[in-house]
């Protein structure tokens, strides 16, 4: 028990013995009358200072409420939020044409559960088609966004800690080279599912290959499942990682592929087990600096160090990158989230800060504040629970620098247009 907590009864509820036998020796001395009177300004002197020492004690231990476990979001006013987009209209309307295009297929008979009230995908493709029109009329920014909160109800995410602190990461689409063929400089592959996969992996007590098998081992090689292969293997890990990828040919043709499955292993941050072992240092710890520590070793040491991450991925060509949805993903616009927690497709408000890079793009020590409207159109592994995001910043260097030093804490909030 907090001792703070076991001595306030005492306090507030009782009066010392000295106290007493003073009080008495009052109505003994006294006249009954002035014995009286004497008590009652002492008793309401002390009741006084009773109170404002209760109060003084309790004032510290004043706590929020959490949110219950089971409710990963609450309903709550949206009076206080502004609303402000720091994007333009363009790749909103492009994200929310393709969160409808999933609505009308393969996420149609899907329903979820927010906040002990159930919605199907019929309503998620309502509250779209409505905020696109409010969005696209002729009318002030100020009138929109009193639309928005008039037509909409505002869910927020409990978080991380249960009072709405949403840890936010950025995830891009990496540039490989690469070719169709096998040669000397391009012999790291990337794989299609194998057709046994599906089979083996839900064999629990008979897994499919790991990581390292696969790699290091050359297990799948000759089994004509060669999609491309690549330069790099650090570069062709973080693909993996980032689940969708472009490869430019030798000829200049560009091949896009996106995650199609995975070997059906558990997921372990390579990043989080150098920092665990302290082979790396915390400030160490961004993509750039692992990529440069991970460039370094040798081929073995390498896939030693990679292995630890069992999780392989089986990849897809495809005309654009896609998310989990099957929908192309929009720059600034898609975010990740847990599956399982979250409405996929749905519309999405997000408050957080962002770096800042100089001309010549390099990182500054700045954080801006910004907030804008995503769509959840993505899943990770690595994200999961009710406080954990990814936002999806885009393609190229450009994009790599700012997923790569993008991690905040912020808020998500996520709108349904009222019955």
């Amino acid at each position: 028990m907090n001792p703070t907590e076991s001595a306030l009864p005492a306090a507030c509820g009782k009066i010392s013995e000295r106290q007493q036998n003073n009080t008495h020796s009052l109505r003994i001395e006294d006249s009954p009358q002035r014995a009286r009177e004497s008590f009652k300004l002492r008793r309401n002197f002390l009741v006084l200072i009773l109170i404002i020492i209760m109060l003084a004690g309790c004032a510290g231990r004043v706590k929020k409420i959490p949110l219950p476990p089971s409710q990963p979001l609450s309903l709550v006013e949206s009076s206080y939020l502004d609303f402000a987009d720091d994007l333009d209209i363009e790749s909103l309307d492009l994200a929310i044409e393709r969160s409808i295009h999933y609505y009308e297929g393969s996420g149609q008979d899907n329903v979820y559960l927010l906040a002990g009230r159930r919605v199907g995908a019929a309503r998620l493709k309502e509250s779209l088609l409505k905020f696109r029109q409010i969005i696209q009329e002729d009318s002030s920014l100020a009138d929109k966004k009193k639309r928005i909160s008039q037509d909409f109800d505002v869910y927020r995410a409990s978080g991380q800690d249960g009072y709405g602190s949403v840890l936010f990461t950025g995830y891009y689409v990496p540039l490989l080279a690469g070719s169709r063929t096998r040669t000397e400089k391009y012999k790291y592959p990337l794989y299609k599912p194998p057709p046994d996969l599906i089979a083996k992996k839900n064999s629990r007590s008979d897994p499919y290959y790991s990581r390292k098998e696969i790699d290091a081992g050359g297990i799948l090689q000759g089994k004509n499942l060669e999609i491309a292969w690549v330069a790099d293997p650090v570069e062709l890990f973080f693909l993996h990682i980032q689940g969708s990828g472009e490869i430019r040919l030798e000829d200049n043709t560009v091949l896009t592929v996106s995650a199609l499955q995975t070997n059906g292993r558990p997921y372990r941050s390579v990043p989080g087990y150098l920092l665990e072992k302290g082979i790396i240092s915390g400030r160490d710890a961004s993509n750039r600096n692992i990529k440069r520590f991970l460039k370094e070793k040798d081929e073995k040491n390498l896939y030693e160090i990679l292995g630890y991450n069992e999780r392989y991925i089986f990849f897809k060509c495809v005309e654009k990158p896609t998310g989990s949805l099957g929908e192309p993903v929009t720059a600034g616009r898609t975010i990740a989230t847990d599956p399982e927690i979250f409405p996929a497709g749905a519309l999405a408000f997000i408050r957080l800060r962002k770096p800042v890079f100089d001309r010549e793009g390099n990182l500054t020590s700045q954080r801006i504040s910004f907030s804008r409207f995503v769509l959840n159109q993505d899943k990770g592994a690595a994200i999961k629970g009710p406080g954990r995001v990814d936002l999806f910043c885009g393609f190229g260097e450009a994009a790599n620098s700012e997923a790569s030093s993008l991690k905040e804490n912020g808020e998500l909030y996520f709108l349904i247009k009222k019955q």
